[in-house]
């Protein structure tokens, strides 16, 4: 049997509780590489309902590789249009979001390897980050091959 999601090397979604994502929780995806040569695509999948209060989303990543090195990012996605429509797909309350997180990479090294992402909104002017950040369901993690 052939898999309709040829593309899928890793795919693992975490649930946030009822909704609200603390701004001290951080989810963690774990995964291993073998194939150091081939080239992936990294996505980020969100799934948030209308709970949902901003257009945007902050984001911290931090890559950590099989030496112990860590590859921290700031990342900011658009989760609504000008007019406040939420971006994504799903006809119901719920729009899922594949976001890029990382384009055309290699691995350089094969092992052991962790994702963690954690929310990083703020209110402007505000140092503290906005605790509970509401309206963020579930929270993936996707490589994908490169087909040529």
């Amino acid at each position: 049997m052939v898999s309709c999601d040829s593309k899928r090397v890793f795919d693992n979604y975490l649930s946030v509780p009822s909704g609200i994502w603390e701004i001290d929780s951080t989810l963690v995806f774990n995964f291993s590489v073998e194939d150091t040569l081939a080239r992936r695509n990294l996505f980020i999948n969100l799934r948030n309902n209308n709970d949902y209060p901003f257009s945007n989303l902050f984001l911290v990543t931090k890559l950590k590789l099989p030496s112990g090195e860590q590859i921290v990012d700031t990342l900011e996605y658009e989760m609504a249009d000008v007019t406040g429509k939420f971006l994504g797909e799903g006809f119901s309350e719920i729009k899922e979001n594949k976001l890029f997180y990382k384009e055309s990479i290699t691995f350089p090294s094969s092992g052991e390897y962790s994702l963690s992402i954690a929310q990083a909104m703020r209110k402007n002017g505000d140092a503290e980050g906005i605790a509970p950040l509401e309206g963020i369901t579930d929270v993936g993690f996707r490589i994908e091959k490169i087909e040529q």
